[in-house]
């Protein structure tokens, strides 16, 4: 079973092509699913298209939703379209964003964390000048979220959880038990995690997350999922079988994917 939960395209302005471009993509490279997941709208504010390069607009969330599912049919007989979203998470606001979720029939939520301290978690010199103490309560701080993200009840997937080591691979190295904590909840939580493929187009180049977290997550009995976190159409799916592979070696023998917010486990 061959399937990628976390794409992207032109609405959030920072990714191209169409929706049903990655549709025709992914049918081209033999995908059995192929979720749609663009960033959330910034249901919180005033502003209909707060930050126009990061999301879609409030105005553009039902067009796009009803887009993806005029794509489901459409595409029915060659290939299942889920409908998804990455969701920032925000606890001051997760109840606005739940009562937009709740409306539509999303197949999955991502919930995302990108903001620690309200900077981007990709934010370059973020770290520049911090002491250790600081590096460590602001990674504690980042995990602090992903914690209170897996209990929101909101979330079937949670994001690329040690992204904030995008633009500052030595994050991986701040020493904390936080880590260790995290996965232990979203154990008990049982959310999924995905493996996202993404962080090679970052500075720290790999997968998110990395081995050692992964080998905890399962050790926690955490489930996994895949994405590849695409923002163009040719890279859906990227390094599928290198996951797929890895993790085997690592232990696991089953992933998820997701239809009408019910997870279905496939072997690996």
């Amino acid at each position: 079973m061959k399937f990628d939960l976390h794409t992207h395209h032109h609405r959030c302005g920072h990714a191209i092509g169409t929706i049903e471009d990655y549709v025709k993509q992914a049918i081209e490279y033999g995908l059995h699913y192929i979720g749609i997941s663009d960033h959330s709208p910034y249901f919180y504010s005033e502003e209909d298209h707060l930050y126009p390069t990061i999301s879609m607009a409030k105005s553009e969330f039902v067009s796009y939703i009803n887009e993806v599912l005029h794509l489901k049919e459409k595409y029915q007989d060659k290939i299942h379209v889920l409908l998804g979203m990455e969701s920032d998470f925000f606890p001051d606001h997760i109840d606005v964003y739940k009562d937009q979720y709740i409306l539509h029939p999303f197949d999955y939520i991502i919930g995302s964390v990108h903001y620690v301290q309200d900077l981007n978690i990709f934010k370059k010199g973020r770290w520049d000048g911090l002491a250790s103490q600081e590096q460590i309560k602001l990674k504690e701080e980042y995990y602090d979220l992903i914690q209170k993200s897996a209990k929101s009840g909101v979330f079937q997937i949670l994001g690329h959880i040690d992204a904030m080591k995008g633009f500052y691979p030595a994050f991986s190295d701040i020493e904390t038990d936080v880590i260790e904590k995290t996965l232990k909840i979203i154990g008990q939580e049982d959310i999924a995690i995905e493996i996202n493929t993404s962080g090679k187009t970052k500075d720290c180049g790999g997968w998110y997350p990395a081995d050692d977290i992964l080998e905890r997550a399962l050790f926690h009995n955490v489930k996994v999922t895949f994405g590849s976190d695409s923002h163009k159409p040719e890279r859906i799916g990227d390094e599928f079988e290198q996951v797929q592979k890895r993790l085997k070696e690592i232990g696991f023998t089953e992933w998820a994917y997701f239809v009408q917010k019910k997870r279905i486990m496939t072997s690996l």
